[in-house]
């Protein structure tokens, strides 16, 4: 004889339902993001530009845990041209290099992983416009392809790019590789410019200067059209 469900045995059951929900989980994602970016305003990473590191840190316990802070930082939004530049006045170009683009891998792979498990499900219905629908297409298609390119262009936002790909169908594969690929020449002209800020009128920090202000221009354009053959070829309702 089966037995009657009673009101109160039925409420844990639709509160676990409700908690797990798209549109919770997207709220909870949301929560985390602001969390982030306050506490990144209380402690101001960024002082580490100016003021150097803690003098009982240093060698590579300092490497390590600058690298996971630079992950950490920029899952946060606080922008990458910041903490590149402090990697190169803290660590030199071979080092600050190396804890920029390790970092880096590690805040988009923090930010993938929690727009996958707790903003897909609530925002891909919400791809209504048509653009963002062949973006997402695009994405979902040709992932390391698509997320190369992005990685490349230094006006494409970081954190938007690490949410945006976690929404599409892209395999984390696809995005850390392309990611630890693409970022690597914009990432060590930063560092480079950081490491000799101290001489703004030497060769090297020009070049480095040049380089970047090159690359913002191309990247600039290159989305600008990117765009438009987006919205020419997006399938219409």
């Amino acid at each position: 004889m089966p037995v009657p469900t009673t009101q109160s045995d039925g409420l844990p059951s639709r509160l676990a339902q409700t908690l797990v929900s798209p549109k919770c989980r997207l709220a909870l994602l949301l929560v985390l993001l602001c969390a982030g970016g306050i506490s990144m305003l209380v402690y101001e990473p960024q002082r580490f530009v100016t003021h150097g590191l803690p003098e009982q840190l240093s060698g590579g316990v300092a490497g390590v845990l600058f690298t996971v802070a630079y992950g950490l930082c920029t899952a946060a939004f606080v922008p990458r041209p910041v903490l590149n530049v402090a990697a190169g006045a803290l660590f030199g170009i071979e080092g600050g290099t190396l804890s920029a683009v390790i970092g880096t891998v590690i805040g988009s792979g923090i930010a993938f992983g929690l727009g996958r498990m707790l903003g897909q499900d609530a925002l891909r219905p919400l791809l209504r416009a048509r653009w963002l629908t062949a973006a997402d297409r695009q994405l979902s298609r040709h992932g390391f392809r698509s997320m190369l390119v992005i990685r490349l262009l230094p006006g494409v936002p970081f954190a938007a790019s690490n949410y945006g790909a976690a929404v599409s169908r892209m395999g984390w594969t696809a995005f850390l590789t392309a990611t630890a690929v693409g970022v690597v020449p914009n990432t060590a002209a930063y560092v480079i410019a950081g490491s000799h800020a101290a001489a703004p009128t030497s060769p090297v920090f020009l070049a480095a200067f040049g380089f970047i202000a090159l690359s913002g221009i191309g990247g600039a354009v290159f989305a600008w059209r990117k765009r438009a053959l987006l919205r020419g070829h997006a399938p219409r309702s």
